[in-house]
């Protein structure tokens, strides 16, 4: 192959990329506006490689993100807890030629607020509402200047009744 198509093939791989990253973000947007129920069935997560490195979509499972392919993706508990995600979230990590990871939160899932109280146990902070324990984040309890038996308010996923994580939205 002539240097001339080999360059050709490379930018047309390149566009075809760029338009796969824009139609999947553009999906996330109709979903947040119309709803999952108007838009039917989206794959909302995939691999792909741009030219600002690789690119992975994937769930947030109140600590990490799990890629389509099931490797975890450890979030950074900062970002996670100032962000205030929660389980469910559909995240973007892009792993740049460096090694350097961006991780952005592109379609929060459905959530609802409860009220409770901060509790330990063996090391682990919980979260104790609606007669449910939910794990939080040391960081989340570092970033609030939380005390045992402080009360907060946390939010959940909505829908999720298996839900483990809660993300604290204030210190009451």
């Amino acid at each position: 192959m002539s240097e001339l198509p080999e360059k050709q093939a490379k930018r047309l791989k390149a566009l075809i990329q760029e338009a796969e990253i824009k139609l999947a973000a553009a999906k996330e947007l109709l979903i947040s506006v119309l709803g999952d129920e108007e838009v039917g069935t989206i794959d909302r997560t995939k691999v792909v490689e741009d030219l600002s490195g690789k690119v992975v979509e994937g769930i947030f499972d109140g600590q990490n993100m799990i890629g389509p392919d099931g490797k975890t993706y450890p979030v950074p508990v900062n970002y996670a807890s100032k962000s205030k995600l929660v389980e469910g979230d559909i995240m973007k990590l892009t792993i740049a030629e460096d090694g350097k990871l961006v991780y952005k939160q592109i379609g929060p899932t459905p959530r609802k607020q409860l009220i409770g109280t901060l509790i330990s146990h063996d090391g682990q902070y919980f979260v104790e509402a609606a007669g449910k324990e939910y794990k939080i984040l040391l960081a989340t309890v570092t970033y609030f200047k939380l005390n045992i038996g402080d009360q907060v308010t946390i939010i959940i996923p909505e829908d999720n009744v298996d839900a483990v994580w809660a993300a604290v939205e204030a210190s009451l």
